[in-house]
């Protein structure tokens, strides 16, 4: 079927939209939310089949709701190479034991290693001094732990390669963080174990350092994306399609994981709070609604990407898609990445936003590569990309648990997704 696109009658038809009738059900999106988070599902990635059972978690709610699965199956099944920290990383600096999770992590890329090194600040004339250069590359680099800060990782892939080789010979790598840790996905291994350690954490003037990496490098790690739809009424070969990614970055051993909270457990939260409104017979949409989680995202959108490359449906039967991330906020409104693509439909929001008074405000911006939305556009097909704003500023470490989730307008959001989804329904 042709996707169609009343683009003209967009601005008007919000009028004739009436607003949902009762909220979803705030005591199941905690519930939601803490299951997702729980160390039972060990941040969602790649250590005790962490991603495996969040999967398995939200197929079994797909069906409870009676949602129809594509060729049979809720599953999309892919592999990709991972690296895996899999036992919990130690470091002891100068004597004093550093708490991993909370002092340093493990880069997501280290290699295994262990034992006693000599600590090597990075002498940072390096960069700019050739002199100096040739002084700090002239000494043995193998029994050192080799210390620089996050922002000068940059320069350091700048540097000859002569230079870079001679840091790869190094016993260890420590990676000072200004701020918080940052961690991510990793789909290769390093050369060499790499710390990534809190710089107020790290003792001044170290000398020597005790340290353990355990990893292992999965070649074939299977995944599964998890799909399901409501057939619509009307127009049962158009779609409207929410997606979010449900996997975050698993964890380091035993001792850590990283919950994942506002990243993603809340927009997969959404996503089953709408597959819950749809699934009911009165609120049975003219189009049908595909619910697409996505495992992968945060190894580089590789859910996104497999399955425009292997699509359940013809991607032109879909009317318009909404990524849904980050959604655990929102005291400061929302933003709604390729609001400046779109501008018709971003401007339909704007006046569903501003006739209920659902959000303080909502900000557009252009194309961005940040989410799973991004594959689909790259495609062709139309499609935002919402992230709340404000509150929790805990990103990509131990710290985004479930209780510190403010949830502070997931109602309106809500309220806004059924809205704008039911403005593009009535829409000719």
């Amino acid at each position: 079927m042709k996707r169609l696109h009343p683009l003209p009658l967009l601005l008007f038809i919000y009028i004739t939209v009436a607003t949902t009738g009762a909220a979803q059900d705030m005591p199941r999106v905690h519930q939601t939310i803490d299951t997702l988070t729980s160390a039972t599902l060990h941040g969602r990635g790649y250590l005790y089949q962490g991603d495996a059972r969040a999967a398995s978690y939200i197929r079994e709610r797909f069906q409870q709701l009676g949602l129809q699965p594509f060729s049979g199956s809720y599953y999309q099944s892919f592999s990709f190479p991972v690296n895996t920290i899999v036992e919990t990383p130690q470091l002891q600096v100068a004597g004093q034991a550093l708490q991993p999770g909370k002092d340093f992590v493990a880069s997501a890329a280290a290699a295994s290693g262990k034992g006693n090194a000599r600590v090597l600040v990075l002498d940072t004339a390096v960069f700019n001094d050739p002199a100096a250069a040739r002084k700090f590359f002239t000494q043995s680099f193998r029994h050192k732990a080799i210390v620089f800060r996050q922002q000068e990782q940059q320069r350091i892939s700048q540097l000859p390669p002569a230079y870079r080789q001679q840091l790869q010979l190094a016993k260890l790598h420590v990676v000072l963080q200004p701020k918080a840790l940052l961690t991510s996905v990793a789909l290769e291994q390093a050369p060499l174990p790499v710390l990534e350690v809190l710089g107020q954490a790290w003792p001044a003037n170290a000398k020597s350092l005790t340290f353990e990496v355990k990893a292992r490098l999965q070649p074939q790690h299977e995944a599964q994306n998890v799909v399901a739809f409501v057939k619509g009424t009307a127009q049962p070969d158009s779609f409207i399609v929410f997606t979010a990614h449900y996997d975050h970055l698993g964890g380091q051993g035993e001792g850590v994981y990283f919950p994942g909270a506002n990243d993603n457990a809340s927009g997969t939260a959404m996503l089953l709070e709408l597959a819950a409104y749809y699934s009911q017979p009165q609120h049975r949409p003219k189009h049908s609604i595909a619910f697409i989680a996505f495992a992968a995202e945060e190894a580089g959108l590789l859910g996104s990407f497999y399955y425009t490359g292997h699509p359940l449906f013809p991607l032109p039967q879909i009317r318009f898609l909404v990524n849904l991330d980050l959604l655990g906020t929102g005291s400061e409104g929302m933003m709604v990445v390729n609001g400046k693509v779109h501008g018709p439909e971003f401007n339909l929001l704007q006046q569903l936003n501003a006739r209920h008074r659902y959000l303080p405000q909502l900000k557009s911006r252009g194309r961005a590569a940040n989410s799973d939305h991004y594959p689909f556009s790259e495609k062709g097909v139309p499609a935002f990309f919402f992230y709340t704003l404000g509150g929790t500023a805990a990103y990509h470490n131990t710290n985004d648990y479930a209780s510190q989730l403010p949830l502070t307008e997931f109602a309106d959001v809500f309220h806004l997704l059924v809205d704008f989804a039911g403005a593009l329904q009535e829409a000719q």
